[in-house]
């Protein structure tokens, strides 16, 4: 499997796994600053991208309006299966699709979110032409995107220690998708490219990242990210053992109780 397929495959009991360690994690409060930013706008009509198991859906369930319509997308099935399994404060629509080909009019929302996809898309520039088609003037694309991964604790320090078990073919999943699109400039490029010509804001975000114990962010990105699939095409059966040494690492660096580590993102809006 290729890198591109295998960074975007969230199957199987990845979702469950994403849902119970990863979300409560890293996401949360992340989630809940994207749903308070668009709070302050007047909408009428939302969409959200890469809505993986719903974290951020759920926040824009509850801090927006009854009338503002939310509907939630995502590439991989598997994923929404889980948000709707969850649920929401209120009605959402939740609909499979593909962010290069998003299956609505144009000018149809008011407001387009992402939080943490934009990194998956493996032609970004085409998929944010396709937001601000179905944007209508003056709508807002607001998304995050991760810091680089030094700046993410759990994340480098798994990295680090995963390379020693594989050390002829290392697992950079974590640093080359989901913290390999940090460059301001860059995603002023593929912004650009698309057609958007406001000045994008991009503001950094830091948080801690709390865990009763080691093995939490070790199963969130072991088992939760598809870090898995890698490690797994690596050695068949090994999966239990490189989640074990990365909790390991995990209490050497942060120690034994609970551990709190940094996490970075930067919160992107532009406007149509």
């Amino acid at each position: 499997m290729s890198h591109r397929a295998s960074d975007a495959s969230f199957a199987g009991s990845l979702p469950a796994f994403y849902q119970q360690y990863l979300v409560p994690l890293i996401f949360e409060p992340y989630a809940a600053d994207l749903a308070r930013r668009l709070a302050r706008r007047p909408l009428g009509r939302v969409l959200e991208i890469a809505a993986g198991t719903g974290v951020v859906t759920r926040h824009l369930a509850s801090a927006l309006p009854n009338a503002v319509a939310i509907v939630a997308t995502d590439l991989n099935q598997a994923m929404l299966d889980q948000a709707a399994a969850i649920g929401t404060a209120r009605p959402v629509e939740w609909r499979q699709a593909d962010a290069a080909e998003l299956p609505f009019p144009d000018q149809t929302f008011d407001a387009i979110v992402c939080q943490f996809g934009v990194m998956f898309l493996p032609d970004k520039p085409r998929a944010y032409a396709e937001a601000r088609r179905v944007l209508r003037p003056g709508g807002v694309f607001l998304f995050n995107v991760w810091d680089r991964i030094e700046h993410n604790e759990f994340a480098d320090v798994i990295t680090a220690e995963l390379a020693t078990r594989y050390p002829h073919d290392p697992p950079r999943f974590l640093a080359r998708t989901p913290h390999g699109y940090a460059d301001r400039a860059g995603i002023e490029r593929d912004l650009s490219a698309a057609g958007f010509t406001h000045p994008a804001e991009l503001v950094t975000l830091t948080e801690s990242s709390r865990a009763a114990a080691a093995d939490v962010p070790a199963l969130a990105y072991c088992h939760g990210t598809p870090l898995r699939n890698e490690i797994e095409a690596r050695e068949p059966g090994g999966l239990a053992r490189a989640t074990a040494l990365a909790a390991q690492a995990i209490r050497r660096r942060f120690g034994t109780r609970e551990v709190v580590g940094k996490v970075q993102a930067h919160v992107v809006a532009v406007e149509r």
